[in-house]
């Protein structure tokens, strides 16, 4: 099944094109972007950004949009979800180039987003987790509405270093109460 388009009040989350390649080879090259991602490397080698784009699937569990200005312009960074259907839960991740941090789009592609698991793809669970040294990430999942479930401590390697993450999850049933 085709991604849809998500809009919001200032985004729109799209499908990603090959077009897309050159924004994102150049946001995801910023050492900072790959220091709170798990899968970005630094440094980010050259045409990684194309062969990632050319790799999404529409008939895979992956959902992944490009994180776009409403008003045109090219890609910002990448929102997605593993999808687990017979768990009937999905996992979300995203990343955003440092020009945009700050601005709340984040905040905003995330929430569009966990209204697309429980309102189009009908999941009844939706979590994230994020290095517990970023903790901008965190504030992005709390402003959403997500509760934090804890902590595993070093439950991740990065770049030979074990790192605590902290866990964020919402259910269909709080979140339907929270936006009634």
């Amino acid at each position: 099944m085709p991604r849809p388009t998500i809009t919001t009040e200032r985004l729109v989350l799209r499908p990603f094109t090959p077009a897309d390649a050159p924004a994102i080879q150049r946001l995801a090259s910023d050492r900072a972007i790959a220091a709170s991602t798990l899968l970005i490397p630094h440094p980010y080698p050259e045409g990684a950004a194309a062969e990632w784009i050319e790799g999404h699937d529409d008939t895979s569990h992956n959902h992944i949009f490009a994180i776009t200005p409403r008003d045109g312009g090219e890609a910002m960074g990448a929102i997605g979800l593993h999808v687990d259907s017979n768990h009937d839960r999905a996992e979300i991740g995203y990343w955003i180039g440092v020009p945009y941090w700050n601005r709340g789009y984040v905040t905003e592609a995330a929430n569009a987003i966990v209204d697309y698991v429980f309102n189009t793809l009908n999941l009844n669970r939706v979590f994230a987790f994020h290095f517990t040294a970023n903790p901008a990430s965190g504030r992005v999942l709390q402003k959403i509405g997500m509760k934090r479930e804890g902590t595993m401590r070093q439950h991740i390697v990065k770049w030979g270093e074990h790192v605590d993450v902290d866990y964020y999850g919402a259910v269909r049933e709080e979140w339907v109460k929270v936006r009634a």
